[in-house]
């Protein structure tokens, strides 16, 4: 008698979606789940769906229209795995009853829970986040502290897991969060060729209160002071000493760091190397530049500077945070 073929192992996967949630929060985590489908060649399959929190035949999020699979007054099956969908409209949440009703009734039973983005704030609603470790965006990490107090905050992670509890950080940090079930699922090489195909981290280094120093400059008030960050950001390798710089603005240093502190919110020495660690990630991620080259291209004077700037910044050394992206590409 011929073997006959196994079938594939399915799991479950919902995806709740409240009124007006972040496209990507949604559509993120699917495309990293159907990839993982995709490249595990029949072996497993994660039956993705797409569920409302009410009885709504459509969903509008910020940029698509959904159908969703089901709602949470369908029968009751089988969930693996459930993650809610963040949206900016958290101030009021109290129209969802029914769905914190669910939660408490559902989540207990579920191999794993848990939430992109502000969609930690339904688990809150519905008492699922007390003496647990989660995290939210960084701009809602102070309401989501004040809301539930309960609730054990870490602001600055990507995502964190606390037993069957997953929360994860602002909108593509749900890619990072899915990226971490399928390891934990099927393997890190699984999980890495799905990373590459999707051409992102399969660990990102740092956490998410780093962004962009290009973009941080864009955020003064178009006086002098903005005329030396731009200044600075194209002239990384020179010397961008408070005094320096003070010249450029055509200030004293006192006057200089007083302004540049009140319109940007960092000091001038701190932005500096913030941008010049951007700098050199941005050269380790896109040639093969020896560090020594990266050091004196992006001001930094030796490699040792470096590192010590990359650990603050990035928790990784510039040889840690390149062999990472290269493992990814």
């Amino acid at each position: 008698m011929k073997n006959r073929r196994s079938k594939p192992q399915v799991m479950r996967i919902v995806l709740a979606v409240p009124p007006g949630a972040q496209s990507l929060d949604v559509v993120g985590p699917l495309d990293v789940f159907q990839e993982a489908t995709r490249q595990s060649k029949g072996k497993v399959v994660y039956s993705v769906r797409i569920m409302s929190l009410d009885r709504a035949l459509v969903l509008h999020t910020d940029g698509l229209k959904l159908l969703p699979d089901t709602s949470i007054y369908a029968s009751d099956e089988p969930i693996d795995t459930l993650l809610v969908a963040g949206t900016p409209h958290v101030a009021d949440l109290s129209a969802f009853g029914d769905f914190y009703a669910w939660l408490r009734r559902r989540a207990p039973k579920m191999r794993r829970f848990g939430s992109v983005c502000t969609g930690v704030f339904f688990l809150g609603e519905a008492g699922l986040l007390s003496g647990r470790r989660v995290t939210t965006h960084w701009e809602d990490a102070a309401a989501l502290a004040a809301r539930y107090p309960e609730a054990i905050l870490e602001a600055d992670q990507i995502f964190v897991k606390d037993g069957a509890l997953y929360t994860s950080a602002g909108v593509t940090a749900g890619i990072d969060l899915a990226l971490r079930l399928v390891e934990e699922d099927l393997g890190r090489e699984l999980a890495m060729i799905v990373a590459r195909r999707l051409v992102v981290f399969l660990k990102r280094p740092g956490g998410q209160s780093q962004f962009s120093q290009h973009l941080a400059a864009q955020f003064t008030s178009g006086n002098r002071v903005e005329d030396v960050q731009h200044w600075a950001l194209e002239n990384l390798s020179k010397d961008l000493g408070v005094a320096r710089l003070a010249k450029r603005a055509g200030m004293s240093e006192r006057n200089f760091s007083r302004i540049f502190f009140a319109e940007t919110g960092t000091t001038p020495a701190e932005f500096v190397e913030a941008a010049r660690v951007e700098a050199a990630r941005q050269l380790l991620e896109d040639s093969a530049m020896a560090l020594q080259t990266v050091s004196t291209r992006c001001g930094f004077g030796s490699i040792d500077t470096m590192r010590r700037a990359f650990r603050r910044h990035l928790g990784a050394t510039p040889h840690e945070y390149r062999m990472r992206f290269q493992i990814c590409r």
